[in-house]
Protein backbone atom coordinates (compact mmCIF):
# COMPACT_ATOMS: atom_id res chain seq x y z
CA UNK A 1 0.00 0.00 0.00
CA UNK A 2 1.12 3.55 -0.72
CA UNK A 3 1.42 5.54 1.69
CA UNK A 4 0.55 10.08 1.78
CA UNK A 5 3.49 11.88 1.82
CA UNK A 6 0.68 14.32 4.19
CA UNK A 7 3.58 13.14 7.28
CA UNK A 8 6.20 15.28 5.35
CA UNK A 9 3.98 17.98 5.25
CA UNK A 10 4.78 21.02 7.86
CA UNK A 11 2.99 21.20 10.90
CA UNK A 12 2.45 24.62 10.15
CA UNK A 13 0.60 23.92 6.55
CA UNK A 14 -1.75 21.37 8.62
CA UNK A 15 -2.42 23.34 11.54
CA UNK A 16 -3.67 26.56 8.72
CA UNK A 17 -5.70 24.04 7.25
CA UNK A 18 -7.21 22.94 10.28
CA UNK A 19 -8.06 26.16 10.96
CA UNK A 20 -9.64 27.21 7.82
CA UNK A 21 -11.74 24.00 8.43
CA UNK A 22 -13.18 24.87 11.60
CA UNK A 23 -13.45 28.28 10.60
CA UNK A 24 -15.79 27.14 8.09
CA UNK A 25 -17.78 25.05 10.10
CA UNK A 26 -18.34 27.88 12.36
CA UNK A 27 -19.34 30.32 10.13
CA UNK A 28 -22.95 28.87 9.57
CA UNK A 29 -23.20 28.93 13.43
CA UNK A 30 -22.12 32.52 13.45
CA UNK A 31 -24.45 33.34 10.85
CA UNK A 32 -27.42 31.90 12.41
CA UNK A 33 -26.55 33.90 15.42
CA UNK A 34 -26.63 36.90 13.76
CA UNK A 35 -30.30 36.16 12.65
CA UNK A 36 -31.70 35.21 15.76
CA UNK A 37 -34.66 35.92 17.77
CA UNK A 38 -34.69 38.69 20.00
CA UNK A 39 -37.45 37.38 22.75
CA UNK A 40 -37.75 34.00 20.32
CA UNK A 41 -39.23 36.40 17.21
CA UNK A 42 -36.88 35.79 14.27
CA UNK A 43 -36.64 39.13 11.86
CA UNK A 44 -39.95 37.65 9.72
CA UNK A 45 -41.97 38.22 12.91
CA UNK A 46 -41.14 41.64 14.15
CA UNK A 47 -44.26 43.09 12.17
CA UNK A 48 -45.22 46.63 13.21
CA UNK A 49 -47.73 45.82 15.72
CA UNK A 50 -45.24 43.13 17.76
CA UNK A 51 -42.64 46.09 17.09
CA UNK A 52 -45.20 48.54 19.50
CA UNK A 53 -45.71 45.69 21.93
CA UNK A 54 -42.54 45.14 22.63
CA UNK A 55 -41.90 49.45 22.79
CA UNK A 56 -44.82 49.26 25.42
CA UNK A 57 -43.49 46.21 26.95
CA UNK A 58 -39.60 47.96 27.40
CA UNK A 59 -41.72 51.30 28.18
CA UNK A 60 -43.33 49.65 31.19
CA UNK A 61 -40.11 48.36 32.55
CA UNK A 62 -38.33 51.51 32.69
CA UNK A 63 -41.10 53.02 34.58
CA UNK A 64 -41.10 50.01 37.11
CA UNK A 65 -37.22 50.51 37.38
CA UNK A 66 -37.95 54.20 37.83
CA UNK A 67 -41.06 53.63 40.89
CA UNK A 68 -38.62 51.33 42.58
CA UNK A 69 -35.61 53.48 42.74
CA UNK A 70 -38.48 56.30 44.26
CA UNK A 71 -39.77 53.89 46.66
CA UNK A 72 -35.82 52.49 47.59
CA UNK A 73 -35.68 56.43 48.50
CA UNK A 74 -38.60 56.91 50.43
CA UNK A 75 -37.66 53.91 52.26
CA UNK A 76 -34.04 54.94 52.76
CA UNK A 77 -35.73 58.26 54.19
CA UNK A 78 -38.61 56.70 56.37
CA UNK A 79 -35.42 54.38 57.94
CA UNK A 80 -33.55 58.05 58.48
CA UNK A 81 -36.62 59.68 60.56
CA UNK A 82 -36.92 56.70 62.43
CA UNK A 83 -33.40 57.16 63.42
CA UNK A 84 -33.16 60.63 64.34
CA UNK A 85 -33.74 62.54 67.49
CA UNK A 86 -37.11 64.28 67.61
CA UNK A 87 -35.45 67.84 68.93
CA UNK A 88 -31.47 67.78 67.42
CA UNK A 89 -29.77 66.51 64.84
CA UNK A 90 -28.39 63.12 66.74
CA UNK A 91 -29.09 59.52 66.49
CA UNK A 92 -32.37 58.41 69.12
CA UNK A 93 -31.60 56.25 71.85
CA UNK A 94 -32.99 53.39 69.73
CA UNK A 95 -30.65 54.31 66.80
CA UNK A 96 -27.31 54.81 69.54
CA UNK A 97 -28.02 51.27 71.03
CA UNK A 98 -27.93 49.48 67.43
CA UNK A 99 -24.87 51.45 66.34
CA UNK A 100 -23.19 50.46 70.27
CA UNK A 101 -23.81 46.70 69.22
CA UNK A 102 -22.66 46.64 65.33
CA UNK A 103 -19.76 48.61 66.89
CA UNK A 104 -19.19 45.00 69.64
CA UNK A 105 -19.83 43.18 66.37
CA UNK A 106 -17.22 44.75 64.35
CA UNK A 107 -14.50 44.53 67.15
CA UNK A 108 -15.88 40.57 67.47
CA UNK A 109 -14.93 39.72 64.18
CA UNK A 110 -12.06 42.11 63.18
CA UNK A 111 -10.20 43.23 66.54
CA UNK A 112 -9.33 47.01 67.56
CA UNK A 113 -10.89 48.90 69.75
CA UNK A 114 -13.67 51.42 70.58
CA UNK A 115 -15.87 53.40 73.79
CA UNK A 116 -18.83 55.09 74.73
CA UNK A 117 -18.59 58.25 75.91
CA UNK A 118 -22.21 59.53 78.18
CA UNK A 119 -22.69 63.44 78.86
CA UNK A 120 -24.72 64.68 81.20
CA UNK A 121 -25.71 67.98 81.26
CA UNK A 122 -25.20 69.64 84.75
CA UNK A 123 -28.29 71.42 86.42
CA UNK A 124 -29.94 71.70 82.95
CA UNK A 125 -33.47 72.38 84.81
CA UNK A 126 -32.33 75.51 86.05
CA UNK A 127 -31.61 76.38 82.24
CA UNK A 128 -35.32 75.66 81.77
CA UNK A 129 -36.73 77.11 85.06
CA UNK A 130 -34.70 80.17 84.40
CA UNK A 131 -34.33 81.10 80.67
CA UNK A 132 -37.49 79.13 80.17
CA UNK A 133 -38.11 76.13 77.38
CA UNK A 134 -37.29 77.35 74.89
CA UNK A 135 -33.53 77.98 75.70
CA UNK A 136 -33.54 75.06 77.20
CA UNK A 137 -34.58 73.13 74.02
CA UNK A 138 -31.21 75.83 72.13
CA UNK A 139 -28.97 74.30 74.77
CA UNK A 140 -30.03 70.95 73.94
CA UNK A 141 -29.51 71.19 69.81
CA UNK A 142 -26.64 73.44 70.67
CA UNK A 143 -24.64 70.49 72.31
CA UNK A 144 -25.73 68.06 69.85
CA UNK A 145 -24.51 69.76 66.99
CA UNK A 146 -21.00 70.78 69.03
CA UNK A 147 -20.46 66.94 69.58
CA UNK A 148 -21.46 65.74 65.86
CA UNK A 149 -19.46 68.41 64.56
CA UNK A 150 -16.37 67.58 66.47
CA UNK A 151 -16.31 63.79 66.17
CA UNK A 152 -15.63 61.47 62.69
CA UNK A 153 -17.85 60.28 60.58
CA UNK A 154 -17.18 56.87 61.56
CA UNK A 155 -18.53 57.45 65.21
CA UNK A 156 -21.62 58.03 66.26
CA UNK A 157 -23.67 60.64 68.29
CA UNK A 158 -26.57 60.13 70.23
CA UNK A 159 -29.15 61.69 72.34
CA UNK A 160 -29.90 59.25 75.44
CA UNK A 161 -33.42 61.14 76.54
CA UNK A 162 -33.66 64.64 78.15
CA UNK A 163 -30.54 66.53 78.79
CA UNK A 164 -28.44 62.73 77.82
CA UNK A 165 -26.07 62.60 75.09
CA UNK A 166 -24.08 59.53 74.20
CA UNK A 167 -20.95 59.06 71.42
CA UNK A 168 -19.54 55.46 70.56
CA UNK A 169 -16.08 56.71 69.76
CA UNK A 170 -14.42 54.06 67.00
CA UNK A 171 -10.86 52.72 67.10
CA UNK A 172 -10.65 54.50 70.36
CA UNK A 173 -9.64 52.58 73.75
CA UNK A 174 -10.46 53.85 77.03
CA UNK A 175 -7.46 56.36 77.38
CA UNK A 176 -7.86 57.95 74.21
CA UNK A 177 -11.85 58.22 74.60
CA UNK A 178 -11.35 60.04 78.26
CA UNK A 179 -8.67 62.20 76.26
CA UNK A 180 -11.42 62.90 73.44
CA UNK A 181 -13.97 63.36 76.26
CA UNK A 182 -12.01 66.15 78.25
CA UNK A 183 -11.96 67.84 74.69
CA UNK A 184 -15.60 67.36 74.08
CA UNK A 185 -16.49 68.69 77.61
CA UNK A 186 -14.48 71.67 77.64
CA UNK A 187 -15.51 72.60 73.55
CA UNK A 188 -19.67 72.70 75.24
CA UNK A 189 -18.64 74.73 77.86
CA UNK A 190 -16.57 77.22 76.13
CA UNK A 191 -18.95 79.48 74.69
CA UNK A 192 -22.81 79.75 76.28
CA UNK A 193 -25.52 79.51 73.86
CA UNK A 194 -27.32 82.64 72.79
CA UNK A 195 -31.12 82.10 72.94
CA UNK A 196 -32.82 85.76 72.70
CA UNK A 197 -31.33 88.17 74.87
CA UNK A 198 -29.84 85.42 77.28
CA UNK A 199 -26.88 83.67 77.40
CA UNK A 200 -27.20 80.37 78.84
CA UNK A 201 -24.37 78.57 80.08
CA UNK A 202 -23.63 74.81 79.62
CA UNK A 203 -21.97 72.76 82.22
CA UNK A 204 -21.49 69.07 81.25
CA UNK A 205 -20.31 65.49 82.99
CA UNK A 206 -19.35 62.16 81.18
CA UNK A 207 -18.36 58.94 81.80
CA UNK A 208 -16.41 56.85 79.67
CA UNK A 209 -16.65 52.76 79.12
CA UNK A 210 -14.60 50.81 76.59
CA UNK A 211 -16.50 48.61 74.26
CA UNK A 212 -15.54 44.84 74.58
CA UNK A 213 -16.08 42.47 71.56
CA UNK A 214 -18.47 40.29 73.52
CA UNK A 215 -20.26 43.25 75.21
CA UNK A 216 -24.39 43.90 75.46
CA UNK A 217 -24.76 47.55 74.21
CA UNK A 218 -27.29 48.32 76.55
CA UNK A 219 -24.77 47.32 79.20
CA UNK A 220 -22.30 48.99 77.73
CA UNK A 221 -24.05 51.91 77.74
CA UNK A 222 -25.47 51.66 81.04
CA UNK A 223 -22.07 51.33 82.97
CA UNK A 224 -20.63 54.02 80.94
CA UNK A 225 -23.56 56.42 82.27
CA UNK A 226 -22.44 54.77 85.88
CA UNK A 227 -19.29 56.29 85.61
CA UNK A 228 -20.58 59.92 84.43
CA UNK A 229 -22.84 59.54 88.06
CA UNK A 230 -20.01 58.78 90.07
CA UNK A 231 -17.86 61.49 88.08
CA UNK A 232 -20.64 64.00 89.00
CA UNK A 233 -21.04 62.73 92.39
CA UNK A 234 -17.57 63.07 93.29
CA UNK A 235 -16.96 66.61 91.88
CA UNK A 236 -20.44 67.82 93.66
CA UNK A 237 -18.78 66.63 96.77
CA UNK A 238 -15.54 68.23 95.86
CA UNK A 239 -17.09 71.10 95.60
CA UNK A 240 -18.91 71.14 98.32
CA UNK A 241 -22.76 70.88 97.27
Amino acid sequence: MKISNAAAEPFSAIRRRALAQAGAQAAPTAAAADTSAFLGLTPADMTPAVRAALQTLITELDDLKREVARLKAQLAEAEEMADRDPLTPVKNRRAFVRETQRAANFLRRYGGAASVVYFDLDGFKTVNDRFGHAAGDAALRAVAERLAANVRESDVVGRMGGDEFAVVLTQADRRTAEAKAESLAALIQREPVQCGEWSVPLHISFGVREIAPDADAEVVIAEADAVMFISKRSRRAADGR
